[in-house]
C-alpha cells in the first residue's frame, strides 16, 4: 500500500511544477513552426535549385552536341587515348562518384604525379596544381584554358551527382588530409561553378577556398547560382587563374 501511495496522481488543483530551462507549450509550438518553415524553404530551394541544373544540363548537353564532337576528334588526333576521363570524386555527404572531363593530359600522367609532388605550387598542399604541368598535352592545354575539358559535367549534373553550382568536388585522396573544418564543404552538392571559380580559380590558395565554399554553403540561394553562372562566362573568357 505503501508503495501504491507514493505512485498516486496528484488532485486536479495541484500545480504542475515547470523546470525553468524547459519550453512551455507556446514556445514549443512557436519553434516546431519555426524548423517547419526552415525545411519547407530549403524543400522549394532545392526542389527550384534541381529542376533548373536538369533543365540546363539538358539542354546543354543537346546543343553542344556538335561541340562535344568536335574537341573528340582533336584530342583522338592530338594524342593517343580516348576522349574522355573519368576521376572518383567525393560528393555530398563523402558519397563517391565518377566526374567525367574530356581527357587534357597524357595517358602515364597519374603514375608521373608521384614524381612531380615536390613542384606542387598550391599552398596548403591538399591540392595538386602546376602551372607548367608537363603531363597536359597540347590540346589539354587550351581546353582546360578555357574550361572546355569541364563541360562532360554537365551529365553529372544531369544525373543529380553534381550541380550546376557548388564547390568543386575533390579526389578522396585530398578528403584523406581534410581537417573536421574543411570537411564542411561536403555538406552540400558539388558544383561545376562555384565563388572562388569566379575569383580567381588556381590562383587562390586551398584555406581561401575553402572560405569561399563555406561562404556559399552558409548564403546559398537560387538568385545566388544565377549570379555565379553570369560571372562563370566572363572568368571562363578570360582565363584567369586557368592551367
Amino acid at each position: 500500500m505503501k508503495n501504491q501511495a507514493a505512485f498516486r496522481e496528484p488532485p486536479e488543483d495541484t500545480p504542475v511544477a515547470i523546470p525553468p530551462n524547459s519550453l512551455n507549450y507556446w514556445q514549443l509550438l512557436r519553434f516546431s513552426w519555426i524548423r517547419w518553415q526552415c525545411y519547407t524553404a530549403e524543400t522549394r530551394c532545392y526542389g527550384l535549385k534541381r529542376t533548373f541544373d536538369i533543365t540546363v544540363s539538358g539542354m546543354l548537353l543537346l546543343l553542344l552536341s556538335p561541340l562535344f564532337f568536335l574537341v573528340a576528334v582533336l584530342i583522338r588526333l592530338d594524342s593517343p587515348g580516348d576522349t574522355f576521363f573519368y576521376q572518383n570524386r567525393v560528393g555530398k555527404g563523402g558519397k563517391i562518384f565518377r566526374m567525367w572531363k574530356f581527357r587534357s593530359m597524357y595517358l602515364d600522367a597519374e603514375k608521373r604525379k608521384a614524381e612531380l609532388m615536390a613542384k606542387n605550387e598550391m599552398a596548403g598542399g591538399v591540392i595538386f596544381k602546376i602551372k607548367h604541368d608537363p603531363r597536359i598535352t597540347p590540346m589539354g592545354r587550351f581546353i582546360r584554358k578555357y574550361s572546355i575539358d569541364e563541360l562532360p559535367q554537365l551529365l553529372n549534373v544531369f544525373l543529380g551527382e553534381m550541380s550546376l553550382v557548388g564547390p568543386r568536388p575533390p579526389v578522396p585522396s585530398e578528403v584523406a588530409v581534410y581537417t573536421a573544418y574543411q570537411r564542411q564543404r561536403l555538406a552540400v552538392t558539388p558544383g561545376i561553378t562555384c565563388i572562388w571559380q569566379v575569383s580567381g580559380r588556381s590562383e587562390l590558395p586551398f584555406v581561401q577556398q575553402v572560405e569561399m565554399d563555406l561562404l556559399y554553403i552558409n548564403t546559398q540561394s537560387f538568385w545566388l547560382d544565377m549570379l555565379l553562372l553570369l560571372k562563370t562566362i566572363p572568368a571562363v573568357m578570360g582565363a584567369k587563374g586557368a592551367y
